[in-house]
């Protein structure tokens, strides 16, 4: 009996680590370039394909790819870790991709 209680207690403490550590995926694209976007709850860091964010190239394109941030406003990536993978296209095709998986992801997270 008490074997069978202990299993219950570690099978409902699963759960509500599962429940309180949510995360989400989302993808964005844009002609043939697509970004997977995972959300989970973390420190506010954004990476792209390991990297942080800041370092994306073309660095012209750098304030399009922070518009989601900036228009949301930064508190709301604050406790957000995001971890975006991108493949195909043309680079100026995968930011605005990651651009759109960045603003899907946030909406996805909170809602």
């Amino acid at each position: 009996d008490d074997k069978a209680l202990q299993r219950l207690l570690i099978s409902m403490t699963t759960v509500a680590t599962a429940a309180a550590s949510q995360s989400v995926q989302v993808f964005g694209r844009k002609k043939t370039a697509t970004a997977v976007a995972h959300c989970k709850s973390g420190k506010g860091y954004i990476r792209v394909n390991g990297k942080p964010i800041e370092l994306v190239e073309p660095r012209p394109l750098l304030a399009k790819l922070l518009e989601p941030i900036q228009l949301l406003g930064e508190e709301k990536f604050a406790n957000l870790d995001i971890r975006i993978r991108v493949k195909g296209g043309g680079r100026v095709a995968q930011i605005y991709a990651i651009r759109q998986a960045l603003a899907k992801g946030l909406v996805a997270y909170y809602q």
